[in-house]
């Protein structure tokens, strides 16, 4: 299933970029309705290319269907992104923590100006769940809970540069 998610943060891009580049941004996202945690794993910068890793756990609805098929305690993974921090411009695949073989998920998030002070990101990306019945209603309830969550994580976004 290809999906597409944009984000509008009253901010400028630089300091969006820089928001998601910061680890201390993500030990405060603590709200965000789809996931239930968040760790930031590494970082490794070199120049203007930066890889960094983040754990995070699916907590939102699933239907009884899908609750036989995943145990939805085991719906966590790793984002795992190359950033170019000058092209502003982002590579991501999750790396399922459990059930490697059913999810795959990868895409391409990109910033831009959007005016002063106001920044656009779009997400791009295809998302696979290999599940007899129940893929893509585990597809749509997961790209579901990552479109709640990138509305709530702008306004944290606006918030933590306001700070």
């Amino acid at each position: 299933m290809k999906f597409e998610i944009v984000q509008c943060y009253a901010a400028d891009v630089d300091a969006v970029q820089a928001t998601y580049l910061d680890a201390d941004f993500y030990a405060q996202l603590t709200t965000l309705p789809a996931v239930g945690g968040i760790d930031f794993l590494s970082q490794h910068v070199d120049g203007d290319v930066v890889e960094q890793q983040i754990r995070f756990r699916f907590s939102g609805n699933l239907s009884a269907a899908v609750r036989a098929v995943l145990d939805p305690a085991k719906l966590t993974w790793v984002d795992s992104s190359v950033i170019d921090r000058r092209a502003r411009r982002a590579r991501f695949r999750f790396l399922p923590d459990h059930y490697p073989d059913r999810l795959t998920c990868s895409g391409v998030r990109v910033l831009t100006a959007d005016g002063p002070g106001c920044t656009r990101q779009v997400a791009s990306a295809e998302i696979s769940v290999r599940a007899p019945l129940v893929g893509g209603a585990i597809e749509r309830a997961i790209v579901s809970g990552l479109r709640e969550n990138a509305e709530a994580e702008a306004a944290a976004v606006e918030r933590w540069i306001s700070r």
